[in-house]
């Protein structure tokens, strides 16, 4: 019987298996996986997996599936989640891709890119909480970027991917704050993972250094190890992949 869980979102990402995977390798702790992927009218489903691992699987990451998610997560008798990982985003897709100059900003496809990278990890925040707020210590982690802070921008561009991060890191800031008068359990942090070779970064690694460009195994470790030595401190941390803090 596993004493704690973990529950990752995104389970089907790159760097979400990488977790997943070091976690089930190295460790006791129950895992609960989100992703979506259903298809016709069902909306969530939950498989066990095995003894210690449920998957949960839900059609969009609508706020309507979000609550369905939430409530059956709040059905399991289960032990307390202990570490959160939200490991959704876009960056591009097949009909987006990240603005070079003022004349490519498109009002739809900013729309697109907040939802995804600000509004949902928002609901996740705010629907989670109530669930994870008590006794045990609980790390939630949220997947930023480093050209998300506005002190850093020093190249320009990228307008919807930069400002739907920014607006991450004030929505993970400001829940922080909150959270620090009335769930004092839980620890924000945004992270900054760093160019990994995945899909969301393939198109933009022919400029990367061989020795920047990370596997999502190494991403996994580096991020299981912050979240392990991160003290609860009732503040937001904004870290990247090496646990070095980035100016907001």
């Amino acid at each position: 019987m596993t004493t704690e869980q973990t529950l990752i979102i995104g389970a089907n990402s790159n760097i979400g298996k990488a977790i997943a995977t070091q976690i089930q390798t190295s460790e006791s702790t129950g895992l609960l996986l989100i992703s979506r992927g259903l298809v016709d009218n069902e909306s969530v489903t939950s498989e066990t997996l095995a003894d210690n691992v449920t998957k949960i699987m839900l059609k969009d990451y609508q706020p309507q599936s979000i609550d369905q998610a939430i409530r059956l997560l709040a059905q399991h008798d289960h032990a307390p989640i202990t570490r959160v990982f939200v490991c959704n985003g876009i960056l591009h897709n097949d009909t987006i891709q990240p603005e070079k100059r003022l004349e490519d900003f498109d009002a739809q496809a900013f729309m697109e890119v907040i939802t995804s990278n600000t509004l949902t990890p928002m609901l996740w925040i705010q629907k989670l909480t109530p669930l994870l707020t008590g006794k045990s210590p609980c790390k939630f982690v949220l997947f930023s970027a480093r050209v998300g802070s506005i002190s850093d921008n020093r190249l320009g561009g990228w307008y919807s991917y930069r400002a739907s991060k920014a607006a991450l890191n004030m929505m993970v800031k400001t829940a922080a704050i909150e959270l620090a008068r009335r769930a004092k359990n839980i620890k924000l942090i945004a992270f900054h993972p760093g160019t990994t070779d995945t899909p969301l970064s393939k198109p933009f690694q022919k400029n990367v250094p061989a020795n920047k460009l990370f596997s999502s195994e190494f991403v996994a470790t580096q991020l299981l190890d912050i979240v392990e030595k991160a003290p609860l401190d009732q503040t937001a941390s904004y870290l990247d992949w090496q646990g070095e803090v980035i100016n907001w």
